[in-house]
């Protein structure tokens, strides 16, 4: 392990204050401007889970928006926002979506929600593009308005990407957890372990059909420790995993890993009380490269949450915020001098070589590419882990890069 970093556990009020004023808008600048140059103005919407059960995963998305602002303001544009709390409700969800569209009038929605499924119709009848997390279900991949930041990810298909990780670690059998109310975790649980299968490692327990945000994994727990595992992969919302941890820990079940998808950096401060503790010796995949690494395009990011006052440590929500950002200026640039929600769509539609800013480290993704991509920029995904409260890069994980398995496939989430 090289090159660490101390978590950041002060100034959660900083995060706290800028949710309270969710309903406004804000925009960044300071004195990171394009100097002598008037920026044009654009007005956005933000939807993300702000509050209820998928929040713990989900509202640190505004900071990484708020940050990206000064990323637009040095490119000469100013990005007024508007946040909208999905409350992990779908009737809220709907109606927050609306709201953007209808009296915001929003050129463009940012999004981070494992509710944005319910909203996705609405969205696409009216001609919005959404730019964000490709993290809840297959409009993703369906909706030509859409576009994941780090593409869209076919859940169902395969890559070995994951089963290699798992065997450079020496994890002999996975258990594997998704929620049945959310496509893409139920489907990323389920291809989990068939990318261990496919890499000689058994997958001993699965279960894609997890209740939505529970923490009472008791019997999940005990299931695992019957059936032997000695890693885990919970593609769930941090309290869950965490929860599950703490489980098997008690339960005596040692583990070689344990890989969390989202909980990387601040996420830990959203998940309750012990939770470092609980996350100790816990792996997390990124799809990025983390701070950790201190390359140039992470200490601008890093610079970013500076000038926007985000004392908390970036996230993986809070990174999709920035790319997002990143993205949509990428398509201002080329949707004319007075951007419309069909030019943005035009230009993010001719984007084919997608960097998120260096923040792939060299990796590109064709974020149009909607049947290829499982893992990310050429199937990659970056690690990190936690030891003794600090986040530590993983020797020949940075990143783990592997290919589409033909012919292997998992059913979709129902």
């Amino acid at each position: 392990m090289i090159r660490t970093r101390r978590i950041a556990l002060g100034a959660l009020a900083t995060a706290t204050v800028l949710l309270a004023a969710g309903c406004g808008s804000s925009t960044g600048g300071g004195g990171t401007g394009t100097q002598g140059t008037a920026n044009r103005s654009v007005t956005i919407g933000v939807l993300a889970d702000l509050t209820g059960p998928a929040a713990s995963g989900s509202k640190t998305f505004v900071d990484g928006v708020k940050a990206g602002t000064y990323l637009a303001s040095r490119n000469g544009y100013t990005i007024k926002y508007v946040v909208a709390d999905t409350a992990t409700n779908p009737t809220t969800a709907l109606t927050a979506a609306q709201k953007l569209v209808t009296r915001d009038h929003v050129v463009a929605v940012l999004a981070q929600s494992a509710l944005l499924l319910t909203t996705s119709n609405y969205l696409t009848a009216h001609n919005v593009p959404v730019i964000g997390g490709a993290s809840d279900g297959p409009e993703w991949t369906t909706s030509k308005n859409m576009f994941g930041v780090t593409g869209a990810l076919q859940q169902t298909k395969v890559a070995t990407t994951f089963g290699k990780l798992l065997g450079q670690l020496g994890v002999t059998n996975l258990a594997a957890l998704g929620y049945g109310a959310s496509p893409v975790s139920s489907e990323s649980a389920s291809s989990s372990a068939l990318s261990a299968q496919v890499s000689g490692v058994k997958a001993g327990y699965l279960n894609a059909k997890f209740p939505f945000g529970s923490t009472d994994v008791g019997p999940e727990v005990l299931a695992m420790k019957a059936a032997g595992i000695d890693g885990i992969y919970p593609a769930v919302d941090p309290s869950t995993a965490f929860s599950l941890i703490k489980g098997l820990r008690d339960q005596g079940v040692s583990l070689k890993a344990a890989f969390l998808p989202t909980g990387y950096g601040g996420d830990l401060l959203q998940a309750g009380p012990g939770a470092l503790n609980q996350a100790e010796g816990v792996y997390f995949t990124l799809g990025y490269e983390p701070v950790e690494m201190k390359t140039a395009a992470t200490k601008q990011l890093a610079a970013d949450f500076v000038s926007a006052k985000i004392a908390t440590a970036p996230t993986y929500a809070s990174y999709n915020g920035y790319a997002s950002v990143g993205l949509l200026v990428r398509a201002l640039k080329a949707a004319g001098a007075t951007p419309t929600q069909a030019s943005l769509i035009s230009a993010l539609s001719n984007i084919h070589d997608w960097d998120a800013m260096g923040l792939f480290g060299g990796h590109k993704v064709d974020i149009n590419d909607r049947t290829n991509v499982v893992a990310g920029p050429d199937n990659c995904t970056w690690i990190t882990k936690l030891e003794a409260g600090t986040f530590t890069l993983v020797k020949g994980a940075d990143p783990v890069c592997g290919e589409l398995v033909a012919g292997k496939t998992v059913s979709p989430a129902t």
